[in-house]
């Protein structure tokens, strides 16, 4: 019997790639793009506006790497239903990793090139380390990429193992994280692509592997609960983000181990945090509100399907999305080469929004009459 699609993850998926069109109609339009280096000063925000409009899409990552986690159980899952072998899912993650990784190396990292042309603003890099110009930049698909290769590994595993795993990571990747003084080291590139994000040479690291693939094996841990009793996955998300908050205030009330940084003093120094690479803190605080969300979502499911459907559409398609907004704004960015008042993003991010809408609907209907090892799906 054909089980039907969980919606909340849909959901949280499409929202999250709403939000973050905001942060990259930011960087194309108004040219102002903050940065949270690990070793470096948290940026500061002169405006309330300017804060809010950062740390709406900072839940954006971890809910990537999450939901993917997530979907990495549910489709094992399904494919199983269907007769697939153990060996041909893993080879499907494999495939569909390297895919991500190419498919930025080859497409994406073009168009942070072109939201530069013409531009009078520095936008070097201004992570830790140097030596040049960046011409391979590793950013969110590789790091997806990598992540569900390795941690595909698992997905044969209970939740327990997935979820200790995940932990572990997050961890290991916060103990072995040089200290502030060595931020211009140029560290080796294969340090850069694992563990600590940065500039060495050419090459250009923001999201390190193990920190973001624990976030994925904590999705996959979630995911895998989800099989046993998807009618709880409401109660799951629901109490394991306020888990998650609680830690998150309480660590950042006492400073000292995973934030990176301190906290300064006010409201937006407490949720000032380390992105690169994620503190503790950091990812308890967006882990907590996609979470949060997530459950929500959830609850309110079956409305989702009458006045939700653009925000299903995004999620459905989303890595059609990505690349097509990118381009999009890319091209708008050709009219502002000097950048612009930041509030004038957001018309055009909307904008965004009603061009793409009709291009992912197409999208996700022509997908979903493809066969399941169709190499659509790859997308």
């Amino acid at each position: 019997m054909k089980q039907d699609r969980l919606i909340s993850p849909d959901a949280l998926r499409g929202l999250i790639m709403v939000l973050m069109a905001i942060d990259h109609a930011g960087y194309f339009i108004a040219k102002v793009h903050p940065a949270e280096y690990w070793g470096l000063a948290l940026p500061q925000y002169s405006d309330a506006l300017s804060f809010i409009t950062r740390f709406l899409t900072h839940p954006c990552a971890p809910g990537f790497f999450f939901l993917m986690g997530i979907g990495m159980s549910l489709l094992a899952a399904s494919r199983r239903r269907l007769g697939w072998s153990e060996s041909r899912i893993h080879r499907f993650f494999l495939l569909r990793g390297l895919m991500l990784v190419g498919l930025e190396l080859l497409v994406v990292n073009a168009t942070w090139g072109m939201g530069l042309i013409g531009s009078r603003i520095d936008f070097q890099s201004m992570g830790p380390g140097g030596g040049g110009n960046v011409w391979v930049a590793f950013l969110v698909l590789s790091a997806l990429g990598f992540s569900m290769i390795f941690s595909s590994l698992l997905i044969r595993s209970g939740p327990l193992l997935s979820i200790t795993v995940g932990v572990a990571a997050i961890l290991a990747a916060l103990l072995i994280l040089p200290a502030p003084e060595d931020a211009h080291v140029l560290f080796h590139p294969i340090l850069r692509l694992i563990l600590i994000p940065g500039q060495t040479g050419i090459m250009s690291v923001m999201y390190p592997i193990v920190p973001w693939m624990g976030v994925c094996c904590l999705g996959i841990g979630f995911g895998k609960s989800l099989l046993k009793n998807p009618q709880r996955i409401c109660r799951y998300a629901f109490s394991s983000g306020l888990t998650a908050l609680f830690l998150f205030v309480l660590l950042r009330g006492i400073g000292g181990f995973g934030n990176i940084h301190s906290p300064e003093s006010g409201f937006i120094g407490f949720l000032n945090t380390t992105k690169y690479p994620p503190s503790l803190t950091f990812l308890l605080l967006m882990l907590g509100i996609n979470l949060l969300l997530l459950a929500l979502f959830e609850r309110i499911g079956p409305g989702m399907r009458k006045w939700g459907k653009p925000i299903l559409t995004f999620g459905r398609a989303a890595l059609f999305f990505y690349v097509l907004h990118l381009y999009l704004f890319a091209f708008l960015g050709f009219a502002f080469p000097y950048g612009t008042r930041l509030p004038l993003i957001y018309p055009f991010w909307l904008l965004a929004l009603i061009i793409l809408y009709p291009l992912c609907r197409w999208y996700g209907n022509f997908k979903r009459q493809t066969a399941p090892d169709s190499i659509w799906r790859f997308f």
